[in-house]
């Protein structure tokens, strides 16, 4: 089983992006170190720090269940690209490692599908 990621535009064939709950929780947790926080810290994952002590425009990306919940609107996609982008460029600088790679690549089709959800005006859903 499984998480996947995908837009909102009843196009089977749009694409997604999928993770593992055990490789989400890890590419979610690596997100959270190039925000400057530990993501078990965090109300929700284990931690008591409430959101509202951080800015970050992955919030929502960040502070969301592991599937189901709300889906993410095309204006939080909006939100969320460009940042997911530097962070990008951030990890292509970091010495290369397997794990790092994936969570590149993983990065990497979930702009696809951002900027897809973007320019349709499409929600982005979890499954």
């Amino acid at each position: 089983m499984g998480l996947t990621l995908f837009p909102g535009d009843g196009n089977t064939r749009s694409p997604d992006v999928a993770w593992s709950y055990t490789g989400f929780n890890a590419f979610r947790e690596r997100l959270a170190r190039a925000e400057g926080f530990v993501l078990s810290a965090m109300w929700g994952f284990g931690g008591d720090r409430p959101w509202s002590d951080l800015s970050t425009c992955l919030e929502p990306l960040l502070d969301h269940p592991d599937d189901g919940g709300d889906p993410l609107s095309a204006a939080e996609c909006a939100g969320i690209l460009p940042r997911l982008e530097a962070v990008i460029d951030e990890w292509l600088l970091e010495p290369a490692e397997p794990l790092l790679q994936q969570h590149i690549e993983d990065a990497r089709q979930l702009t696809v599908v951002l900027r897809l959800c973007i320019d349709k005006g499409v929600e982005l859903c979890f499954l």
